[in-house]
């Protein structure tokens, strides 16, 4: 099977200061993979890296076997990879459907004088642009609020609305930063099958961070420990379940 990403001995530090330390790790194709660890771990560094908002001091991202080369987030939203983030990066006054065409800005091919003028392209790609929005929104069932000002809307909702603006270039790599960070049982419970229907059904590889165990183990394919920058688990959820190091890393216990 082919990997859908491989972290490659990968280092990063921060004024000298080791963030990430020769991390390496593969995921496969069509894969939930849930990277965990105490906070300060390096897991949302490592997102950063992954979609180019930080560059690694040393090592390599491969996306579909291909080395992803100067990294930067525009340069990762063409070659397929989505994001949300920790805190809700959505637009408070603006709509639903209008916060979710916003993860389509990269994907134009209309001019700037095009869409200035809204003539030549700009109206085919407004109309296919919509479509797919709406597709997404129906999709998370969240239709019935595409009008509704995000900022107004309950938390659990907000947090499907992000998801669905980074789902609506449909990326063939999605990294979820604490999708469920704020969220009671039930609102978990209901995003989790959520983020399982993306990849059941649209075939999206995901890598998230989760610190809600119980979450990783009923969702997860694959697992991936961090601690003080370093991969000190990787494997089934129960293979991870089982390893003294990341026992120890969570407990803070000797084996």
């Amino acid at each position: 099977m082919t990997a859908a990403l491989v972290v490659q001995d990968v280092s990063l530090s921060f004024q000298g200061v080791r963030a990430l330390t020769s991390l390496s790790f593969a995921v496969e194709q069509g894969e939930i993979c849930a990277l965990i660890g105490p906070n300060g771990a390096g897991k949302s560094s490592l997102l950063n890296v992954i979609n180019g908002v930080y560059r690694a001091d040393s090592g390599d991202i491969i996306v579909d076997d291909r080395p992803f080369l100067y990294p930067t987030p525009a340069r990762a939203a063409r070659i397929g990879i989505g994001r949300t983030f920790q805190n809700n990066a959505l637009f408070r006054r603006m709509s639903v459907i209008d916060n979710v065409l916003t993860g389509l800005t990269r994907q134009g091919k209309a001019s700037f004088l095009e869409l200035a003028l809204r003539i030549g392209r700009y109206s085919a790609e407004q109309r296919v642009e919509r479509a797919q929005a709406e597709d997404i929104l129906a999709f998370l069932d969240i239709s019935a609020h595409r009008d509704a000002i995000v900022g107004q809307l309950p938390y659990g909702l907000q947090k499907r609305v992000e998801l669905a603006r980074a789902l609506v270039a449909l990326p063939k790599l999605l990294l979820l930063d604490e999708p469920m960070a704020g969220m009671n049982k039930n609102e978990k419970a209901e995003l989790s099958q959520f983020i399982a229907d993306v990849n059941r059904q649209l075939g999206t590889t995901i890598v998230l961070i989760e610190h809600d165990i119980g979450v990783v183990m009923g969702l997860s394919h694959h697992v991936v420990v961090l601690d003080y920058g370093r991969k000190v688990g990787d494997g089934t959820p129960e293979e991870v379940r089982r390893n003294p190091d990341v026992i120890a890393a969570y407990l803070g216990t000797k084996h």
